[in-house]
């Protein structure tokens, strides 16, 4: 079964700007999906036209065989999606937040209370479910907002740049959860800034730029047309040289900063496997260059090229 179907999907906002210009895309059961794009590419409508934020102009779209315009309420049922931006009331409390949530689905108030708690554990929040949003953490906001969108349990979770502006533990702690929700049967659709995200959860990417998906293909077919990857990792204490790294390229900045160059089958996984082996604890990863862009770049330029 097909968790989303995209069909000729149209918005033109007033004074004919033209966001997106008949879109086809088909998410499967189960996958986890990234949907790539510069800004302004229209990622975000497509998103809001998915959650009824905003109305399409033309074209249909069905959610688990649901058509959201004939079937709404169905629709609506199968959806949680977690907005890029957060919209609480600062002066509720999170327990509150949530079984209220849970009522716009007409979820009794005694499953809506056992679901809250099962989220809240998961993601390490029950000690807070009392407190009032504004004496929560950034990290603490972004952890409620995927709560609040699980509270129906939803077959279909949309993320909307998720990981935007936490740190790296809390990152990669929320990659681990994503992974293993999708593994017990939740279709995920990811928008992210990071490729690196998109490639260690997500098994498909569509690529979207001025209102058309220009690639939609398996994330390895895609990575794989890139070059090296070098990045910069942080480390937690002081290295005075560099052991030797089965096979990897490094050397040291500094004391604390290591280069590394990725081949082509090499992981980011397998290289922190052999640093952990030599006790050395990365603190925070980053591109010596921005590799989404780079795949952008070449992505649009190909598709001009086959364009004219």
């Amino acid at each position: 079964m097909t968790a989303l179907t995209v069909t000729n999907l149209t918005k033109i906002y007033p004074r004919n700007l033209i966001a997106l210009k008949g879109i086809n895309l088909t998410v499967s059961e189960g996958d986890f999906f990234a949907l790539l794009g510069p800004n302004g590419a229209g990622k975000s409508t497509t998103i809001g036209i998915l959650s009824s934020l905003i109305n399409k102009t033309s074209g249909t779209v069905s959610v688990f065989n649901f058509n959201i315009d004939t079937d709404f309420e169905k629709a609506k049922s199968c959806i949680g999606i977690v907005p890029q931006e957060m919209n609480f009331n600062p002066f509720e409390r999170v327990l509150d937040i949530l079984i209220n949530q849970a009522g716009y689905y007409g979820i009794p108030r005694k499953i809506a209370f056992f679901n809250a708690e099962h989220y809240l554990k998961k993601l390490h929040l029950w000690e807070k479910r009392h407190n009032r949003v504004m004496h929560l953490s950034g990290g603490m906001k972004r952890r409620l907002m995927i709560v609040r969108a699980l509270i129906n349990n939803p077959r279909l979770l949309i993320l909307d740049e998720p990981t935007a502006g936490v740190d790296i533990e809390l990152k990669h702690s929320l990659w681990q959860f994503l992974t293993e929700l999708n593994q017990q049967g939740v279709t995920i659709i990811l928008t992210t800034h990071y490729l690196e995200e998109a490639e260690f959860l997500c098994k498909n990417i569509a690529i979207i730029d001025h209102g058309t998906i220009i690639e939609n293909a398996p994330t390895k077919t895609l990575v794989n047309r890139l070059p090296i990857k070098t990045l910069i990792l942080e480390t937690s204490t002081s290295i005075q040289q560099l052991p030797k790294l089965d096979n990897f390229i490094c050397r040291l900045i500094d004391n604390t900063s290591i280069e590394v160059e990725l081949l082509k089958g090499q992981s980011l996984n397998d290289l922190f496997m052999v640093l952990n082996n030599h006790q050395i604890q990365i603190t925070n990863v980053q591109n010596k260059m921005n590799r989404l862009e780079e795949l952008f770049i070449r992505l649009i330029a190909e598709n001009k090229a086959k364009s004219a």
